[in-house]
């Protein structure tokens, strides 16, 4: 599945896009859970850096 939505995002002359997956842990549980989320790449790259 992961393969088609990146296949998909690679289009030639748009813009470019990442799909991040962020590991979330609850306050309430201490569990982890996973958050998708389709951004532009530079966009995807700050949030990564965690500025």
């Amino acid at each position: 599945m992961a393969k088609k939505v990146v296949a998909t995002l690679k289009k030639e002359g748009g813009a470019k896009y990442a799909k991040v997956i962020r590991a979330v842990k609850s306050p309430k549980t201490g569990a982890y859970t996973f958050k998708e989320e389709i951004m532009l790449e530079e966009d995807a790259k700050k949030a990564l850096s965690g500025n």
